[in-house]
C-alpha cells in the first residue's frame, strides 16, 4: 500500500506540492477566529455544584455586583495611608467612573470596609460586563482601567495598580504570547540546527520548518477552528504553544524517519525517486501506525469531563493527522524534485556507509545479555516512577503561567498580606427555597450562616446575607483563610459543602461557588478523567500495535514499558520541583499533559523500533540477531528524533514561568526516556528474550523469500540485508 503510495506520489510530485498549497490557501481563508477561555469554569460541565450554584446566581442575582477588576491603592513610600491619601483615592474612583470605559458597568466607592488592618492597603472593585468575558473586551477593560487610573494618580503620593480577572487575563495573554515567541523562535532554531547538523546539510535542516510552519501548521490551524466552532469546544491559551511543538517536533520526527530511509535507499543504489518511493515504502507503514496511535490518544480526550482537554485532545489529534498526511505525501513530493546532492548539500560524505559504532556496540550488548539490559532499563523506570508518589497537583493556573513581577500577581500578593487570603475571590454559599418560590425564614438565616461560619478554614461570613428579589434565595459571602487557589482553600470549600448541604433548613437546598468550589470540582472531573481516558487510550493503542504487527503479546510489554515511562516522569518531575526545588506542588494538569506528549509520542519510538525489529526477522535473523541490527540502523534515527523533540520540548523553560518550566522539563525528560531508556534498550531486550514468542499469533517472525539465512552467534557481524 504505501509503496503504492509513494509511486503515485513521485510520478505526480508537482501536483501533489500544488494541491497542498491550494489546501492551505482555502483552509486558512476560510477559518473561523477562535477566542482562547481563561475562566476556569467555562471547562466544566453544568451538573457540577460550582456551576449549578453560578447559574443560581444568574438567575436569583441578575443584577448582583461581581468584581471584574480589583482596585488596590497604597502610598509609594510604604506607609500608612491618610485623609489626604483617602481624597486622592476618591479623586481616581470618581475619575474612573467618569471616564465611560466600555464594559465597565460600576467602580465601587471606597469605604470603612476596603482598608486593610493596618491601613496600608485600600481596595476597590469594579463591575465588568460579563457577557464580555469571553471577548477581547474584557481584558481590554482592565488595560484601559490602568491607564486611566495611572493618569488620575499622578502627583499623588498613591500608588495604584490593578487586579483581578479581567486583569489577570491581559497579563495572561500578554505572557502567552511571549511565551508562545519564544518557544516558536527556540524550536525553530534548534531544528535546524540538529538536523542540520545530523545530515551536515543547510537544506535538509530547512525542509521540516518549511513543511511544518509554513504548511502543516495553517492547515492544522484552520482545521481546528473548524472543528471547535463546528462542535462548540472550548479552546486554551496553552493550545497555541504546545500545538507550535507538536507539528514541529512530530513533523521533524516524520520527516527524519523518512530522510535517514532515503539516504539509506541512495547509498543502496537506488537512483532519486526510487530511493523515494522505496523510502515511503519502508517507513510509511510506522509513520501511520504512529501518527494513528498518537492521534487516537489525543482522540480519546473528548470523553474528558474538563472542556479545555476536551477540545485540546482533537485539536492534536487533527494536528497529527495533518503532519502524517504531509510526511507520507506532501515531503517525499519534495525530496523528488530536488536533486538529491540539493538535500544534502554542502556535505560530502553523506553517500558513505557510516560504521555507526556506538549503536553497533549497544545493539551487540542487547543481543548477548538482553535479560540484564531489560532489568537494567525496566529498573531504573520503576525507581524514577516511586518518586511518583509524593505527587501533589495545585491549581493556582493564572500563578504559575505568569511571571510573578505581573501587575496582576503583585497585586494578588499584596491582597494576601493586606487582607484575607480569599479577598482576592471570595467563596458564595446559596440557599435557595425548593417549595416552588416561597420566601426563605428570616430566623434560619442567621442560624445557617453560623454554622458555615465555624467550619475551620472559613475567616468570615457576611452577617447579612444578600436576598433575591422574590426572596427565595439568599446569597452568603464567604471569606477563607487562605488563597483560592491553594489546596487548604479546596479542602476548606470541602468541608463548608458538607456543612452547608447538612445544615440547610428543611424545604431549602445549598449551593456553594466561588473559584475554589471551581477548583474542587475541577479536580473531582480530573480523577474521574483518570480512571476512563486513560484505560480507553490504552486499550486503542494496544488494538493498533496488534493490528500493526499481527500480534496479541507485543502490545502488552509495549504498552507496559510506556506506563513505566509515564510513571518515570511524574517521579522525576515531582522529585525536581517538589523535593529539590521546594515548590508546594505541581500543575494539576501536568499528569494528563505527560499522558498526552510522553505517552503519546514516545509510543512513535516503540513502534518504529518494533518495526524494524520485525524487518530484520522477516529478512532471516534470530530475535537477538534481529535486535542488534534494529539498534545499529534504527537507533540513529530514534537518537536523532528523540533528541530534537526533547530539545524543543525544553524550548518551553525558556518562557520564564512555573507552569512552562514544568512543563518543559517532564516533557523533554519524558521523551529522552522513550527514546533513550524505552525504544533503545527495554523494548529491543524484551523482545529477544521473548524470541518467536513475540509475534505470536501472527507471522511477524517468518522470514521473505530470499532473506538471508540466520548467521550463528559468534560467527560474525552479518551485512544488512534486503535493503532495496
Amino acid at each position: 500500500m504505501f509503496h503504492r503510495i509513494g509511486q503515485f506520489v513521485v510520478r505526480r510530485a508537482w501536483w501533489v506540492i500544488a494541491a497542498w498549497v491550494v489546501a492551505a490557501f482555502v483552509i486558512v481563508a476560510s477559518a473561523p477566529k477562535i477566542t482562547a477561555q481563561t475562566d476556569e469554569a467555562a471547562f466544566l460541565p453544568k451538573h457540577y455544584e460550582s456551576i449549578q450554584a453560578a447559574e443560581l446566581q444568574e438567575k436569583a442575582f441578575p443584577a448582583s455586583f461581581t468584581p471584574g477588576a480589583l482596585l488596590l491603592f497604597e502610598r509609594t513610600d510604604g506607609g500608612t495611608l491618610d485623609d489626604a491619601d483617602k481624597a486622592g483615592m476618591d479623586k481616581i474612583v470618581k475619575g474612573l467612573t467618569a471616564a465611560h470605559i466600555p464594559a465597565v458597568e460600576t467602580v465601587l466607592p471606597l469605604s470603612d470596609k476596603s482598608f486593610s488592618k493596618d491601613g496600608k492597603y485600600a481596595l476597590s472593585m469594579v463591575s465588568i460586563d460579563k457577557t464580555k468575558m469571553q471577548t477581547d473586551e474584557y481584558p481590554e477593560a482592565a488595560k484601559k482601567l490602568r491607564e486611566e487610573g495611572v493618569k488620575l494618580a499622578s502627583g499623588t503620593s498613591l500608588k495604584y495598580q490593578v487586579g483581578g480577572q479581567a486583569a489577570s487575563a491581559l497579563d495572561q495573554k500578554d505572557a502567552s504570547g511571549a511565551a508562545d515567541a519564544i518557544i516558536a523562535m527556540g524550536t525553530i532554531v534548534l531544528v535546524m540546527l540538529i538536523v542540520g547538523i545530523i545530515f551536515r546539510s543547510i537544506l535538509a535542516g530547512l525542509l521540516p520548518v518549511v513543511l511544518s510552519l509554513a504548511v502543516a501548521m495553517p492547515v492544522a490551524n484552520g482545521l481546528i477552528a473548524d472543528a471547535t466552532k463546528l462542535f462548540d469546544l472550548k479552546s486554551s491559551p496553552v493550545t497555541s504553544a504546545i500545538l507550535i511543538v507538536v507539528v514541529l517536533g512530530v513533523g521533524t520526527d516524520y520527516f527524519l524517519f523518512l530522510a535517514f530511509r532515503y539516504r539509506e535507499r541512495l547509498r543502496a543504489g537506488d537512483d532519486r525517486k526510487t530511493a523515494v518511493v522505496n523510502a515511503v515504502g519502508r517507513v510509511g507503514e510506522a509513520i501511520a501506525s504512529a501518527a494513528g496511535a498518537v492521534a487516537v490518544a489525543f482522540a480519546v480526550l473528548v470523553l474528558s469531563s474538563l472542556g479545555m482537554f476536551k477540545a485540546l485532545g482533537p485539536a492534536l489529534a487533527i494536528a497529527v493527522v495533518v503532519t502524517a498526511l504531509g510526511s507520507l505525501t506532501l515531503a517525499p513530493a519534495v525530496l523528488a524534485v530536488i536533486p538529491s546532492r540539493g538535500v544534502f548539500w554542502p556535505g560530502k560524505k553523506w553517500m558513505n556507509e557510516p560504521s555507526n559504532a556506538r549503536f553497533a556496540a549497544l545493539g551487540r550488548m542487547t543481543a548477548k545479555r538482553p535479560g540484564l539490559v531489560a532489568v537494567v532499563s525496566g529498573g531504573l523506570l520503576a525507581v524514577l516512577a516511586l518518586a511518583g508518589i509524593g505527587y501533589n497537583g495545585t491549581f493556582d493556573l493564572a500563578g504559575s503561567s505568569m511571571p510573578k513581577d505581573k501587575e496582576s500577581m503583585v497585586v494578588q500578593d499584596k491582597l494576601v498580606k493586606g487582607f484575607s487570603a480569599g479577598a482576592a475571590d471570595p467563596s458564595h454559599v446559596y440557599l435557595t427555597s425548593t417549595q416552588g418560590g416561597a420566601k426563605l425564614d428570616a430566623a434560619a438565616l442567621s442560624g445557617f450562616a453560623g454554622q458555615i461560619g465555624g467550619v475551620p478554614g472559613v475567616a468570615q461570613v457576611a452577617p447579612q446575607p444578600q436576598l433575591s428579589a422574590d426572596g427565595a434565595t439568599a446569597d452568603f459571602t464567604v471569606l477563607l483563610n487562605d488563597a483560592p487557589a491553594s489546596n487548604e482553600a479546596i479542602d476548606t470549600i470541602s468541608k463548608v459543602r458538607d456543612t452547608a448541604h447538612g445544615a440547610a433548613p428543611a424545604g431549602t437546598k445549598a449551593y456553594v461557588g466561588g473559584i475554589s468550589a471551581v477548583y474542587k470540582d475541577i479536580n473531582t472531573a480530573m480523577a474521574h478523567d483518570y480512571k476512563l481516558v486513560f484505560p480507553i487510550a490504552g486499550l486503542l493503542i494496544m488494538i493498533i500495535l496488534g493490528l500493526q504487527l499481527r500480534s496479541v503479546v507485543a502490545p502488552w510489554y509495549l504498552m507496559a514499558s510506556v506506563g513505566l515511562g509515564f510513571g518515570a516522569t511524574v517521579g522525576a518531575t515531582t522529585l525536581i520541583f517538589q523535593n529539590i526545588k521546594g515548590e508546594a506542588g505541581l500543575m494539576f494538569m501536568l499528569p494528563i499533559f505527560i499522558y498526552l506528549f510522553v505517552v503519546a509520542l514516545g509510543t512513535d519510538y516503540n513502534i518504529l523500533i518494533i518495526a524494524r525489529l520485525r524487518e530484520e526477522v522477516r529478512e532471516g535473523r534470530s530475535p537477538r540477531e534481529a535486535a542488534r541490527e534494529a539498534i545499529r540502523h534504527g537507533g540513529p534515527t530514534v537518537a536523532a528524533a528523540g533528541f530534537i523533540l526533547a530539545a524543543s520540548f525544553a524550548t518551553f523553560m525558556l518562557a520564564g514561568n512555573v507552569l512552562f518550566m514544568e512543563l518543559g522539563f517532564s516533557l523533554a525528560f519524558g521523551i529522552v526516556l522513550a527514546a533513550f531508556v524505552m525504544a533503545m534498550f527495554f523494548t529491543p531486550a524484551l523482545t529477544a528474550l521473548l524470541g518467536r514468542a513475540a509475534w505470536w499469533p501472527g507471522h511477524g517472525d517468518v522470514a521473505k523469500p530470499g532473506g538471508p539465512a540466520a548467521v550463528p552467534a559468534g560467527h560474525g557481524e552479518p551485512q544488512p540485508a534486503g535493503r532495496h
